[in-house]
């Protein structure tokens, strides 16, 4: 080796800083443990240089240039290598930013919760970055080297998937107990809260390695597009049924929406003559009879539903039916009805007699003067059919007369 590639080493070796292409990590590690007595350390305004040794921090070095000697710099005494003459020093030097980082992305999986307002199980992500800033760099430094991990890829990994953790854990937590709707949680409306919380969750996570997280920023959480159509549907079916007043207005409301659907369906495939109804071959058939069966099907529920209605209500009694009945008792009150000439009866009326011109109970006899009455025609008692004046017996019913 030549004078002066020994010189440039030498000069190298005594000039210790960090170099040009770390100047934006947050923990950056000196290469080599072995620093000749005397080196020259330029530590930056944003940073502090940490010494450490066999597990512990033997000390760090404030924002300057420094001679490293041990005269001046009393804690390098721990670190002099005896076997040199104490010409070298042995510690692993680690440069630790104490400014914040911002716009630090994170993402992933949050996985799946239970909406609270439909029951519905979704899948959920969460997305966003966030600022941090180390305050306590020997902590950190204990911390990462205890769990080998000293670079800067692996401090930043381990903590987007501490903020991870914690955004899991608090937001399904937090759609649980306070029931939130999913909608609302992706559309920003708990947004501030959620932000809140995993601020405060964090902490117990990081501030034990001496970091914090200083604020965070374009804060999402997400759920797939076709979950949140179903969503949707089901927050509008819901409201259609509270409006309808519970299950029978959802019955209807169910109804309403087959026969809609049955009406598109002819809509778009069942044109009217020419090209557009007969051209389409087997598909606009297959639509219109699409069609047809979604109509027939909403007609049936319908119609099944009258049946049920009708089969529960109790039959009418023949007053009700409109048939004329005899034997009514009482006085004017019970008789009053619409009334006909010269003694006829009217349905559910009484008779005036043609003697006493008075409103009395049909029958063969005026029961006030004696007077023969006339005689309207003849119902059944049961089913309200018109009868012979001699008939013994119902021809329709088989009921006595």
């Amino acid at each position: 080796m030549g004078i002066g590639s020994f010189l440039k080493r030498g000069v190298q070796e005594m000039m210790i800083a960090r170099p040009d292409e770390a100047k934006n990590f947050a923990i950056y590690k000196h290469p080599d443990q072995t620093i000749p007595n005397y080196a020259q350390l330029t530590v930056d305004s944003d940073e502090v240089a940490v010494f450490f040794k066999d597990g512990k921090v033997e000390g760090k070095l404030p924002p300057g240039r420094h001679t490293l000697n041990s005269s001046n710099i009393p804690f390098l005494s721990n670190l002099v290598d005896s076997f040199t003459g104490g010409n070298v020093l042995i510690a692993e030097v680690f440069f630790v930013s104490t400014r914040q980082f911002p716009g630090i992305k994170f993402g992933g999986r949050i996985g799946s919760v239970e909406d609270p307002k439909s029951g519905v199980p979704v899948e959920t992500l969460v997305h966003g970055d966030f600022a941090l800033q180390v305050f306590n760099p020997e902590q950190l430094i204990i911390g990462l080297v205890g769990m080998q991990q000293s670079d800067n890829d692996s401090f930043f990994n381990w903590f987007k998937q501490q903020v991870l953790k914690v955004i899991r854990d608090q937001i399904a937590e937090l759609v649980v107990k306070e029931k939130w709707p999913l909608l609302d949680v992706v559309s920003g409306a708990y947004t501030e809260e959620i932000e809140v919380t995993v601020l405060e969750g964090v902490k117990k996570y990081t501030e034990h390695y001496g970091v914090r997280i200083a604020q965070m920023g374009n804060f999402v959480i997400g759920i797939k597009e076709e979950d949140e159509k179903t969503l949707k549907k089901l927050y509008t079916d819901a409201a259609y049924v509270r409006m309808a007043g519970g299950m029978q207005g959802f019955q209807q409301f169910a109804s309403g929406k087959a026969l809609m659907g049955a009406g598109e369906g002819m809509a778009a495939g069942g044109g009217g003559g020419g090209e557009g109804g007969g051209g389409g071959g087997g598909g606009g058939n297959a639509m219109l009879g699409g069609a047809a069966l979604g109509v027939g099907f909403g007609m049936a529920g319908m119609f099944q539903q009258q049946g049920m209605q009708q089969q529960q209500a109790p039959p009418l009694p023949p007053q009700q039916q409109g048939y004329p009945q005899g034997g009514a008792q009482g006085g004017a009150g019970a008789l009053a009805g619409a009334q006909t000439p010269a003694g006829q009866a009217t349905a559910g009326a009484g008779v005036t007699c043609p003697g006493c011109s008075k409103l009395v109970a049909p029958g063969k006899f005026c029961a006030e003067c004696g007077q023969p009455l006339a005689q309207g025609p003849k119902f059944c008692s049961n089913c309200g059919a018109k009868l012979e004046d001699d008939a013994k017996f119902c021809p329709e019913c088989g009921t006595k007369s």
